[in-house]
């Protein structure tokens, strides 16, 4: 729930850019708060009755009205109506909800410059890179993340890629009053369907990449890469679309979009150009727009995120060489290829995010290009439950071709059986890379068994949950933190 006292809108100023089918019940409402969830409604609340996978808000009304709420925004008026509630029908309450919340906390997004970033793979990264890219440059500065939400360096944890509409424009309104300029932020497809960033301004968008993820949610690739495109298709002409030249996708993201089309590549004429020319354990070595820079992020997926964060700060007005100078010194985010280095043995350990294909393929390509002859790559790897199956036995194939050693484990297993989980994932193993593959579903013991396995220089790779502090089984969330738990095993082991 959003309640402030010191804030009162007349429902009639809330429903200004909002749809209304029919509207029933006394008119002149004024709403102090917004809430989705019925057991926070109250006097002088809006609530918004949505669908979703898991439930549907209309059932929820007589409880919302029950307790007082003033206002009830639905698609289906339900059969009794309140004499003291005023009922708005609308064709889609998350987009009425969206556009709602952006009125009612004053359009802060028009406030700042807001960038939003969306791909598949580089979205934490790129936004966490521009946020403490324009604080170094001096700025006040918000970011939203998958990782974390923060103001400045006051850090808000975070429980979703993308908050609902309702706390996202509490959060951009908190940035405003805090004295940000700017605000980066990850756009998941899920946002872009769920109308969650709907109502919002945008300075800008920066497209990354696109694999296969989330096909649970959206059922095709097509509706994956719709949802995606949808952002850069709201764009006004004011914003620019910055976009990865080099993703076969990159180009149809800008199709439709009003925007200004900016491009950024590492193998083809684009409005911002890199060329390789080291990638080493200590970072890389890049010719950029004709400057020569050696930066401290390790592989060529982040040549292309430093490329993308360049490209738009450059394209928000900052001093290309100043940018250059600031970025060669930054570091990733948190459980993004983060490095841990065992004292005694210089086994590095490697914790990674990398939950989809492409995502595990580049960090295993990463390590084989930085990787002395002598070192063995073991990887740790698992597979969310309740999510895309698909990419389950891909996902072990490729962790067997790029290592030594492979141990498949549980990742969040969620309401699924580990056990069924594995069992995918070892179908899709090649005969002649049986003899290499171990499986353990507790993570711990399997997080164990890979440095048990190391020997000195050699590096572990733990990949699929990165930054994340939790494991998720039957609906309960553990203290689990892959990067901790490396660093217990190193020690316990001696190593």
């Amino acid at each position: 729930m959003n309640e402030d006292n010191s804030i009162k809108h007349s429902l009639s100023t809330l429903l200004s850019g909002v749809t209304v089918r029919t509207q029933r019940g006394p008119a002149d409402v004024a709403v102090q708060g917004l809430t989705l969830d019925s057991r926070q409604a109250g006097p002088g609340l809006a609530f918004f009755a949505l669908r979703g996978a898991q439930h549907d808000g209309h059932q929820f009304i007589a409880k919302a009205v029950e307790q007082g709420a003033a206002v009830v925004v639905c698609e289906d008026l339900p059969a009794d109506l309140s004499a003291e509630t005023t009922y708005v029908q609308v064709p889609s309450s998350t987009e009425a909800m969206a556009l709602m919340a952006a009125e009612f906390y004053g359009h802060p997004s028009r406030q700042l410059k807001l960038v939003g970033v969306t791909g598949t793979n580089g979205k934490t990264t790129c936004a966490t890179v521009l946020h403490k890219l324009f604080r170094e440059l001096g700025y006040h500065v918000g970011l939203l993340s998958t990782v974390q939400n923060q103001i400045d360096e006051q850090v808000i944890p975070a429980t979703h890629t993308t908050p609902d509409a309702i706390n996202l424009n509490a959060l951009l309104a908190q940035m405003v009053k805090a004295g940000c300029t700017h605000t980066f932020m990850e756009v998941s497809s899920h946002a872009v369907v769920q109308h969650r960033i709907t109502g919002l301004h945008f300075a800008g968008g920066i497209f990354t990449n696109l694999t296969h993820d989330h096909l649970d949610y959206h059922g095709t690739f097509d509706e994956y890469l719709k949802a995606k495109k949808g952002f850069f298709d709201k764009l006004d002409k004011q914003a620019f679309a910055l976009t990865n030249a080099d993703d076969k996708r990159g180009m149809v993201m800008l199709q439709n979009t009003a925007a200004r089309r900016e491009t950024y590549s590492l193998r083809s004429l684009a409005t911002f150009r890199a060329r390789l020319i080291e990638n080493a354990v200590h970072g890389l070595h890049l010719e950029v727009d004709g400057r020569d820079v050696q930066f401290r992020l390790i592989g060529v997926f982040n040549a292309y995120n430093i490329l993308a964060v360049y490209g738009a700060a450059v394209l928000l007005g900052e001093d290309a060489t100043e940018v250059l100078t600031v970025l060669s010194g930054l570091t990733s985010a948190p459980g993004r290829f983060e490095p841990i280095v065992a004292e005694k043995t210089r086994i590095t350990g490697i914790v990674d995010y990398a939950h989809t294909p492409d995502a595990l393929e580049n960090v295993l390509s990463t390590i084989a290009q930085i990787r002395q002859p002598t070192q063995q790559v073991i990887t740790v790897v698992g597979c969310g439950g309740n999510r895309d199956a698909a990419k389950r036995p891909i996902m072990a194939n490729l962790a067997a071709q790029g290592s030594d050693r492979v141990v498949l484990t549980s990742d969040n297993p969620r309401f699924e059986d580990p056990n069924d989980i594995l069992a995918q994932m070892q179908a899709g193993v090649k005969p002649q890379d049986l003899g290499k593959v171990f499986t353990v579903p507790d993570r711990r013991e399997a997080i164990k068994m890979a440095c048990a396995l190391a020997q000195p220089g050699d590096i572990v790779l733990v990949a699929g949950k990165g930054h994340e502090s939790y494991q998720e089984i039957r609906g309960v969330r553990s203290a689990f933190d892959d990067k901790k738990v490396l660093e217990e095993m190193f020690e316990l082991l001696g190593k």
